[in-house]
């Protein structure tokens, strides 16, 4: 074998070398920013033994596939939600609406609040967005709890109670129980149907539960999208007179508009991600 073959099987060997690692590395750094939901360019080069400019160069790449968003300081984790059955039934329905409902409801959390999450899909998303802040947040989720439990600037308390398997939610007597001793400043819920009557939970259990979040809060908003309304589900879990905000996406016809806003609830609507997106790509 001449030098110059074997120069170039060098070349090869190493470039393959060189992209493993990275590969290796990207998949650790995604790990953690997914387990935290936020982490900060130095613990990444910390936990990485890295520079901050490979930890740059590495979100970047992340960025393009959709996993992670790079903000001031950092990134968000961006991915697939959690592979449980009672997440993978939604990702394909709505998701950006729920997406841009998250983005939305995010913005009425102020840091330091108490904030009370359930085991819904949107919320999920906006537990997201939420782990990078200051906040005191309980939730009876499995999946949400995972996102804030090493958020630095989170002080958290998960309900105890049964665990719904397909969702992660925990409920029943224990969770109920727990939950009455409890008062928070906002609760986030979010429902499987909203009428005139209310809003709706497929889950009798879990609706129960529910009410029992209601009676903690000071200040109830929830988050549905507009695919909800007009229907009612298996158990009520609130009338829309105890509901002080509802976050619901453009979509939602303007007959319901007005019939959330004359029952004293202060809607707000979100737009879809995906239109701004596209919008911005074009511009």
């Amino acid at each position: 074998m001449n030098r110059c073959l074997q120069w170039h099987l060098y070349i090869h060997d190493s470039y393959l070398e060189v992209a493993r690692l990275a590969a290796d590395r990207r998949t650790r750094l995604l790990e953690i920013v997914r387990r935290q939901g936020f982490a900060s360019l130095p613990d990444l080069a910390g936990a990485l033994e890295v520079s901050e400019s490979t930890i740059r160069r590495d979100l970047a790449h992340l960025e393009q596939q959709g996993s992670t968003k790079r903000t001031h300081g950092g990134a968000f984790y961006t991915g697939p939600s959690p592979q449980m059955p009672h997440f993978r039934h939604r990702q394909e329905s709505n998701w950006s609406k729920k997406k841009a409902i998250a983005a939305m409801a995010a913005r009425m959390i102020d840091d330091a609040d108490t904030v009370l999450l359930d085991g819904g899909s949107t919320t999920y998303e906006l537990a997201r967005l939420l782990s990078g802040r200051p906040l005191q947040v309980v939730t009876n989720s499995l999946p949400v709890a995972n996102l804030f439990s090493s958020a630095p600037h989170v002080d958290l308390i998960l309900i105890g109670g049964y665990v719904h398997t397909q969702s992660g939610v925990i409920y029943g007597d224990y969770a109920n129980q727990m939950l009455e001793s409890l008062r928070v400043r906002k609760a986030v819920i979010s429902a499987a149907g909203v009428n005139d009557t209310g809003l709706y939970n497929s889950n009798h259990m879990v609706a129960t539960t529910q009410r029992a979040m209601v009676a903690a809060a000071e200040e109830l908003i929830v988050v549905a999208d507009s695919t909800k309304f007009g229907h009612q589900s298996l158990a009520h879990i609130c009338n829309l007179s105890e509901v002080n905000r509802m976050v619901v996406d453009h979509d939602l016809d303007t007959t319901w508009q007005k019939n959330i806003e004359e029952a004293g609830v202060q809607l707000t609507l979100a737009d879809d991600l995906s239109t701004e997106s596209k919008t911005s790509d074009t511009q």
